[in-house]
């Protein structure tokens, strides 16, 4: 029998450019045998998340200790004493399961993925209409402070630089529009047939 050979699945993108969105509707697809990548945090719980779905919620000390241990494929402190990481044993787990990886990433984490698995990554960028786009998209939210959406507008524009390194930018300014050209990047990049329901 022919060993399972798990590809991986990065969207990056600035917060509030769709990627979650996007991300979503690809794991729905039955066909796609995709799995989330949970990643670990510092940070604590916002709103209705919930432990081990959306985030592994792990305290300052132990994220520092795996950090120590090498137990992380990436990691990083996107705020101050806000870390946030991908375990190793998260890609091991779904591999196991015969499933590919997809990854809702920031920039940085998913370019570290690439790194580590060239040829088995596809690192996608969403792009949003304008950083205007983003600010009113991260208002409707009404999750965070103006403070924090501030902080988060600042770190798009960064972010936005980063979109030619990699492999494809979708450009989500007509969500189902994205959501198609997803679906047909994810069949390329696993040889699907585009037309068999396997």
């Amino acid at each position: 029998m022919k060993k399972f050979e798990g590809k991986l699945f990065v969207f990056s993108a600035p917060s509030g450019s769709g990627k979650t969105t996007i991300v979503r509707h690809l794991l729905a697809q039955e066909k796609l045998n995709l799995a989330f990548s949970v990643s670990a945090t510092s940070r604590k719980k916002r709103g209705e998340e919930i432990d081990q779905e959306d985030y592994y919620f792990i305290s300052l000390e132990t994220f520092k200790a795996h950090i120590k241990s090498d137990d992380f494929l990436e990691w990083e402190e996107v705020y101050r004493d806000n870390f946030y990481g991908t375990l190793k044993s998260e890609i091991e787990r779904i591999w196991a399961l015969k499933k590919h990886v997809i990854f809702d990433i920031d920039v940085v984490g998913g370019l570290r993925i690439k790194k580590k698995y060239p040829n088995k990554t596809l690192a996608v960028f969403v792009k949003p209409p304008s950083v205007d786009e983003l600010k009113i998209r991260l208002k409707k939210r009404k999750t965070e402070s103006d403070e924090k959406i501030s902080m988060r507008i600042a770190k798009a524009s960064i972010e936005l630089a980063t979109a030619p390194q990699f492999d494809v930018i979708i450009k989500n300014y007509e969500l189902p529009v994205a959501l198609k050209e997803a679906e047909e990047l994810v069949i390329d990049f696993l040889e699907l047939d585009k037309n068999s329901d396997q």
